[in-house]
């Protein structure tokens, strides 16, 4: 997927502030979905997993599982090729668990698991993982306007991140996406190593990672087509048709989903294995 760019609405870009002056890195990575696993074989477990099958209910995502065992002994990780930031990222998120402010949309309870494919897969601990996506009617914190709409925009909603723990798994709280010209659903990650944290927010550190998350299409017709994203009449790209998403599952963002209750309304948590390579 090197190579690929984002085309956002073709509007003005103004610069916004703390904007990210980065073209599209090319690293080896790794991403893998499914159950999140701890310790000893998590690397083998988890990443064994992107070649996992899924099938959607309309309420829930169902994971069946494979064999992990060849991985597990012998710790190979399935790499992949990063992809484009885009042109809505900022530099010095904030550091917290819940992004949402005062967004509404169907609740989406990430968690990941962030693996060192230069040291056999380890959990990497002390790892900032980042997250920033549109809200329900397309509009990126920021860049408010782009998709056409008129809202307030404090430069910071649905955008934040998380450090790893001893596991590698970091948590986050936030929204299930809406849309905005040419791009299916999609939520941007990056992962930093050996940051500063300081006054909630971060400094310095090395981007190890970045890509971006994709979601079900059949779950997400159902989420588009709820209150407050019907509000949102622009027109939608589905994933088949995203220029990013390669169709390639889990080794290419695509989140492994899980129903909280009997409702779209009720929300999802999202699991993902996120390797990447610190030498």
């Amino acid at each position: 997927m090197t190579g690929n760019t984002e085309n956002g609405p073709q509007l003005d870009q103004q610069p916004a502030r703390h904007r990210r002056a980065k073209g599209v890195q090319r690293r080896r990575i790794l991403v893998g979905g499914g159950t999140v696993a701890l310790a000893g074989g998590l690397a083998a477990a988890g990443l064994a997993s992107a070649d996992t099958p899924s099938t959607s209910t309309g309420t829930s995502t169902t994971t069946v599982t494979t064999d992990a065992s060849a991985s597990a002994t012998s710790g190979v990780c399935t790499l992949t090729a990063e992809v484009t930031e885009g042109p809505y990222s900022l530099d010095g998120a904030l550091i917290r668990e819940d992004i949402r402010e005062t967004k509404e949309g169907v609740e989406v309870q990430y968690t990941f698991t962030v693996v060192d494919q230069d040291n056999d897969c380890a959990p990497l601990a002390d790892a900032l993982v980042e997250l920033w996506h549109c809200d329900a009617l397309g509009e990126y914190s920021g860049y408010v306007g782009k998709n056409g709409h008129t809202e307030d925009d404090d430069g910071t909603f649905l955008r934040g991140g998380r450090m790893t723990d001893s596991n590698g798994q970091a948590t986050l709280i936030s929204i299930w996406p809406g849309h905005y010209v040419s791009r299916a659903v999609h939520v941007h990650m990056r992962v930093h190593t050996d940051v500063t944290l300081a006054d909630g927010t971060y400094t310095g550190g090395t981007v190890v990672h970045t890509g971006q998350l994709f979601f079900d299409s059949d779950l997400n017709e159902e989420v588009q087509a709820s209150s407050p994203y019907s509000d949102n009449t622009t027109a939608e790209t589905v994933l088949a048709d995203d220029s990013i998403y390669d169709d390639n599952g889990a080794a290419s963002g695509l989140l492994t989903l899980t129903a909280l209750g009997t409702s779209v309304s009720d929300g999802y948590t999202a699991t993902l294995t996120v390797g990447v390579g610190t030498s």
